[in-house]
């Protein structure tokens, strides 16, 4: 029988925390006298008083040992009840939302995935949007806490290959993790502080530089304003693009830096490959476009820039025109957005660790065609790939492809037109929260959506941010057996 008192615990304090930071939006709604601040106060108070319940009838439970079963059952109660309580400042004040409406908010933001079905966001309250930013933030923070400690020793997607840099068995994965977290919050914060000052620095408003400056260093994508970065024109856009990259970089890397490995960033072959990457396709489609469109260079390299790094990280802000470029861009964008950024960040998508080890595994069983007789070892920054990290990555590559396919078919069997429910299950697998098709193209937003499709959606962003197999694993029924 599994003990579930471990994971509850931790869940109930993480909800118990949840609560209490909605306090932070409902001051400010009621400094500005906006009418909204008590619906958070309500939420806050269900939330916290939830969470305190649970933990108090679970407070034993850290002390009877945490497995690698704990582990699954933690991450997936993560993913799933802390949207639900996440939820209930968007149906109980401004906007207003329907509970599958107030979900599919709460689940993009803690995913990071950053789509919304909220329309007219001008019109709506301050502390609605400090919120939003709220759960982009704390969303990031999560998934690279879980993608640096839980993620290895579970052995999900090839992660375990990261294993002997972050923990060596869960059994001191609690009094060992409250070390890394602390590095992490510092790095983590430390880039939200800096991204928040040249935000400011380039002419924002001060709570859409505090919600853009969340939202980036997440991931997210997340903003107060209907035209995203369209909003802000020019250096913000070079700013966002520049803190977009750092976000998707191994997390791993900078605390590393921060203990004395100044170089362990540039010595990080998956590092150095999505920059590499991402530099190519800007180049490639800024000479795209000058070709085709014409006009001054520099508008256009910016525009590609900020659109391609913001789809390649997963962060899903929007800038200019950039799905009406042509079809040879959004073949671009799809495939940017299949790759994704580096495995250990917040970025989401296949990342690059698993696309290097996918085209390493193909190049050597060619040449071992070529060459039936020759041992042909795949092998990655220097180190040699086992059997069983190789395995799981070609499962996540195929499983992840699949799933698109599959929940693509699903969509359209609620009314969604193809090309609406390809994009819209690329970007809720790949938490990348940039929507393109008929149906999003009226509003900006998931919101013409019908019910049924967003449930699909929120089930996809979810897969995607639970790394596809920890969900999976938890639905079998030999998971639960002794």
């Amino acid at each position: 029988m599994i003990d579930l008192t471990p994971a509850a615990s931790i869940l109930g304090r993480l909800l118990f925390i949840l609560g209490s930071l909605m306090l932070i939006p409902a001051l400010l709604d009621a400094a500005l006298a906006n009418g909204n601040g008590g619906a958070f106060v309500e939420a806050s108070i269900v939330t916290a008083g939830t969470g305190l319940l649970v933990a108090m009838a679970t407070r034993a439970g850290l002390e009877r040992g945490f497995d690698s079963r704990t582990a699954f059952l933690l991450t997936l109660g993560i993913w799933l009840f802390l949207p639900l309580f996440a939820s209930l400042p968007f149906i109980i004040g401004a906007p207003g939302l329907s509970f599958t409406d107030g979900y599919f908010e709460a689940v993009s933001g803690i995913t990071t995935t950053g789509s919304t079905v909220i329309t007219g966001l001008a019109d709506k309250p301050q502390g609605m949007h400090l919120w939003r930013g709220m759960l982009n933030w704390l969303g990031g923070l999560g998934i690279a806490f879980i993608a640096m400690i839980f993620l290895p020793v579970m052995r999900v997607g090839g992660m375990q290959f990261f294993k002997t840099e972050g923990f060596d068995t869960l059994g001191k994965v609690l009094p060992r993790a409250s070390d890394i977290a602390l590095s992490l919050l510092g790095v983590y914060a430390g880039l939200t502080l800096a991204c928040l000052v040249v935000y400011l620095g380039v002419g924002m408003a001060p709570l859409d530089a505090v919600v853009h400056a969340f939202a980036t260093i997440a991931t997210g994508g997340f903003s107060p304003q209907d035209a995203s970065f369209g909003a802000y024109r020019g250096l913000p856009e070079y700013a966002g693009a520049l803190f977009m990259i750092l976000a998707a970089l191994p997390y791993i890397r900078y605390v590393q830096m921060v203990t004395g490995r100044h170089t362990a960033l540039w010595r990080d072959a998956q590092a150095r490959s999505f920059v590499v990457w991402l530099a190519v396709a800007v180049l490639i489609l800024t000479l795209w476009r000058a070709l085709t469109e014409g006009g001054a260079i520099e508008p256009i390299f910016r525009e590609v820039l900020f659109n391609a790094t913001s789809i390649m990280t997963g962060t899903g802000f929007g800038s200019g025109t950039f799905t009406g470029w042509g079809g040879f861009v959004l073949v671009s964008a799809f495939t940017l957005g299949m790759i994704g950024g580096c495995s250990g960040s917040s970025s989401g998508a296949l990342t690059v660790f698993r696309v290097q080890l996918s085209v390493r595994a193909v190049r050597a069983q060619l040449r071992q065609i070529d060459m039936p007789n020759r041992v042909e070892h795949v092998r990655y920054d220097g180190r040699p790939v086992d059997t069983e990290t190789m395995n799981g990555v070609m499962m996540f590559v195929t499983s992840y492809i699949l799933i698109i396919g599959v929940l693509s078919a699903a969509l359209t069997f609620t009314g969604v037109d193809m090309e609406s429910a390809l994009f819209a299950v690329w970007t809720s697998i790949g938490n990348i929260g940039y929507g393109i098709g008929p149906l999003v193209a009226g509003t900006g937003t998931f919101i013409e959506f019908p019910t049924a499709a967003k449930w699909i959606l929120i089930a996809a962003m979810l897969l995607g941010r639970l790394s596809l197999l920890a969900f999976l694993v938890v639905l079998m029924p030999r998971f639960w057996r002794d």
